[in-house]
């Protein structure tokens, strides 16, 4: 079993910053992937930001040269530096690990951008 602790939500203006992180714990024996979707009242939730193995990155169009992922491997820690948010980046932001074909999910963390 693989745990998912995120943090780093919350409310900023438009045009502020926020950094997001994700630490895996437990069974962890090779992750393959660890990512970022978000969901906003009444819309799919969907992909922001992965980062896999290899250290290969790929965004979402709405957040490419804003949003910035990394991962510190000896932490199993993921990170998202958002910057430049808008009031459309405001939704759940969910953490995700592809780890042996299983998929893991944090439990959210609220992203609120005012204008």
């Amino acid at each position: 079993q693989v745990q998912l602790v995120e943090s780093g939500g919350g409310l900023v203006q438009a045009g502020g910053s926020l950094r997001l992180s994700c630490a895996a714990s437990g069974s962890i024996f090779s992750i393959n992937a660890m990512g970022w979707y978000r969901q906003a009242p009444g819309k799919q939730r969907e992909l922001v930001a992965v980062i896999i193995r290899s250290g290969s990155t790929n965004y979402a169009d709405s957040v490419k040269g804003r949003f910035t992922i990394s991962r510190d491997n000896a932490k199993n820690t993921v990170y998202l530096q958002m910057n430049s948010l808008k009031p459309e980046d405001t939704a759940v932001y969910y953490c995700h690990v592809l780890s042996r074909g299983s998929d893991y999910w944090g439990q959210g963390t609220q992203v609120t951008v005012s204008s």
